[in-house]
């Protein structure tokens, strides 16, 4: 099974392929990722690197993590799961529909008229 590693404090020069032949060192390399920035493409100094075992993936944790690797010094950890992002509309979202308070929420309120409309 293959197991996946967090590789940061990466050089911005580093490439995938570079990766690829450090992590060799330790095992069977199944995918390198250097993370970039979806607007400038640029890398953002993080990637992963995905071992075909378990075994493999920690021994390039005890043989990568601190080294250094073009004048920078690797932290090679596993990898966690990405965590689940919202809807993007907001936490609170919902935030009145359980408030249980009466007559305080925004749509209990009565509508005022707007101070530039002309008054009755």
């Amino acid at each position: 099974m293959a197991s996946k590693l967090f590789v940061g404090n990466l050089s911005f020069q580093a490439t995938d392929e570079d990766l690829r032949e450090l992590f060799q060192q330790s095992g069977t390399v199944e995918s390198v990722r250097i993370i970039t920035d979806q607007f400038t493409g640029r890398p953002r100094g993080f990637g992963f690197v995905e071992m075909a075992t378990k075994e493999e993936a920690t021994k390039a944790i005890e043989m990568l993590n601190g080294r250094l690797f073009r004048d920078r010094n690797l932290v090679v950890d596993e990898a966690r799961p990405h965590p689940l992002r919202g809807s993007g509309r907001g936490a609170n979202r919902d935030r009145n529909a359980s408030s249980g308070s009466s007559g305080s929420s925004r749509a209990c309120r009565r509508k005022r008229p707007p101070t530039w409309a002309p008054q009755r």
